[in-house]
């Protein structure tokens, strides 16, 4: 009996346990990959929020540290620095989304 289902081919002309067997392993790996991008995605956003807040703080700080040594009316180094700690952070947020976004689809 196990002898005749053997014998039943598929569509592409594998022996039908064959791909039965193929389709179950790409289930688990989906599965698994599904439940591993959930905690990655989560991840992530952590990530990417300290990467954009470290530096705008560190450049608030410098900026208020210049602004009470070298005051000035006309130029605040605390706005300017803050806007270039957040450009940096921007950049910086990005550059790692890119790269995770080819290494995710570097696996497939």
């Amino acid at each position: 009996m196990a002898e005749k289902d053997d014998k039943r081919f598929s569509d592409d002309g594998r022996p039908l346990s064959e791909e039965i067997g193929t389709r179950e392993q790409r289930r688990i790996i989906a599965r698994k990959r599904a439940i591993r991008s959930i905690w990655a995605g989560f991840a992530m956003f952590g990530i990417i929020g300290w990467t954009v807040v470290v530096p705008t703080l560190i450049g608030v700080m410098a900026g208020l540290w210049l602004d009470s040594r070298f005051p000035s009316p006309r130029r605040s180094w605390t706005l300017t620095l803050l806007l270039a700690g957040l450009f940096v952070g921007c950049v910086s947020a990005w550059n790692l989304i890119t790269k995770e976004y080819r290494n995710m689809h570097k696996e497939d």
